[in-house]
């Protein structure tokens, strides 16, 4: 026999089942039936210990984003040693060859000596050049390039994750899902992330819940759950794919749950 009470549509209270009262601390349920829950659920020291169980489990995945990044795997690193010395290579094909020995007299033409001293220096300032290029050229890739100067011609990004309204409606569905989760979608990286968060003006001391990307209203954006300090309240913030510094490119902005 199915026991009603631990089902969101039978009579609620205890046993509580830990998938309502999950979905409450998310906040994913509607704001009248989180209304009607709460009560009963802070009366309920049963029900209090899962919350608490649920607050650590939340707090220990957030501290992920603290932990240090693993090195580079040896595979990857051998693969940009070669790049860079193959670029160095095409671009300065003698400059492994060994200078002829000098003719004559050991007399020293101090102009002589200086002319040779820039021309190394130049080869240096090159060879310099030319890894920072291969550099660039291993980790990104960036289609539709202009020759001309200007802005570079580089193409939206399709959106990808789950469709939400332009103001944000439809986000709050999706927090059960996506704490813990840290997917940048367009953004790539957490460096990209936290510029977008800076030039929001943002406290970068809150770290992300979760990290997800989104379709907004046909728009490709990331989505960030922030906590507020208040039990089962966050604040979801979603920036376009072309933030960064200066420009917080914000879709939408909003705070859901208990208020």
């Amino acid at each position: 026999m199915t026991d009603e009470s631990r089902g969101i549509g039978g009579t609620v209270g205890p046993p509580w089942s830990v998938d309502v009262l999950a979905d409450l601390h998310a906040g994913v349920l509607d704001d009248d039936r989180a209304a009607e829950l709460w009560p009963l659920v802070n009366a309920d020291p049963e029900a209090r210990e899962i919350l608490a169980a649920l607050d650590a489990t939340t707090a220990d995945l957030a501290s992920l984003a603290d932990a240090p990044a693993p090195p580079m795997p040896a595979e990857y690193a051998a693969r940009l040693d070669a790049a860079l010395a193959a670029e160095a290579a095409a671009k300065f094909p003698n400059a492994g060859q060994a200078a002829p020995a000098p003719q004559g007299a050991q007399v020293v033409d101090l102009a002589a000596a200086r002319r040779r001293r820039n021309k190394r220096l130049g080869w240096a300032a090159g060879v310099l050049t030319a890894a920072a290029a291969a550099v660039v050229a291993v980790t990104i890739a960036i289609p539709n390039t202009s020759q001309q100067s200007g802005t570079p011609n580089v193409a939206a990004p399709a959106p990808t994750g789950p469709s939400v309204g332009s103001d944000g409606s439809g986000a709050q569905a999706l927090i059960g899902k996506a704490v813990g989760v840290r997917d940048f979608g367009p953004l790539q990286n957490e460096d990209r992330l936290d510029a977008c968060i800076a030039a929001a003006g943002l406290d970068p001391k809150v770290r992300p819940e979760g990290i997800r990307p989104v379709n907004v209203g046909g728009k490709a954006g990331v989505m960030i759950i922030l906590t507020t300090g208040k039990l089962a309240q966050f604040r979801l913030v979603a920036f376009g794919a072309d933030c960064g510094p200066g420009n917080p490119a914000v879709l939408f902005d909003k705070v859901v749950g208990e208020k």
